[in-house]
């Protein structure tokens, strides 16, 4: 894993360039919620077509107010447009006990793309409303509100009350 950047320099005192640093530093978070959004393989995708977008148009990126939220925009558009369809997540295993609710994979795919990424990036990976919508660029209140009915929709989908 690559260290921290200070100052413009990694720990091993390499120096780093703007946008490498803002790789450093975005590239995880961009990387949960495209993956969150559109499934592993789409998820990753997006994140590379999005990092190359960054890099080929960082003079004008990095002066925005939201790039982070802007290569999301980016990453989220080229996946919508290579594909229609729900994301695909990896069948459970046939044999042996999984190691999550086995309907799970179905009752996410079910939910809306907001939905989906509001649910997973807030109760999967604990992030706060306010790191949510700064990243899709909305607002907290609706993240939340996707967050509920997306939480709703899966207790109805699993037939679970908690």
């Amino acid at each position: 894993m690559v260290s921290a950047v200070e100052g413009g320099r990694l720990a091993d005192g390499v120096a780093v360039d703007s946008f490498t640093e803002f790789v450093l530093e975005v590239e995880p978070r961009l990387k949960r919620a495209l993956v969150a959004a559109f499934g592993r393989d789409a998820g990753m995708d997006a994140v590379a077509e999005a990092l190359a977008y960054g890099w080929e148009n960082w003079d004008r990126v990095q002066m925005m107010d939201n790039p982070a939220g802007y290569l999301w925009t980016v990453g989220r558009n080229r996946a919508r447009t290579r594909r229609r369809s729900r994301p695909v997540f990896p069948p459970m295993p046939s044999s042996g006990e999984p190691w999550v609710e086995p309907g799970l994979p179905d009752a996410m795919a079910a939910l809306s793309e907001a939905q989906r990424t509001a649910v997973v990036l807030l109760h999967g990976f604990g992030w706060t409303a306010r790191e949510v919508a700064e990243l899709v660029g909305s607002s907290e209140s609706s993240v939340r509100t996707h967050a509920v009915r997306g939480m709703a929709k899966l207790r109805r989908k699993l037939g679970t009350d908690r």
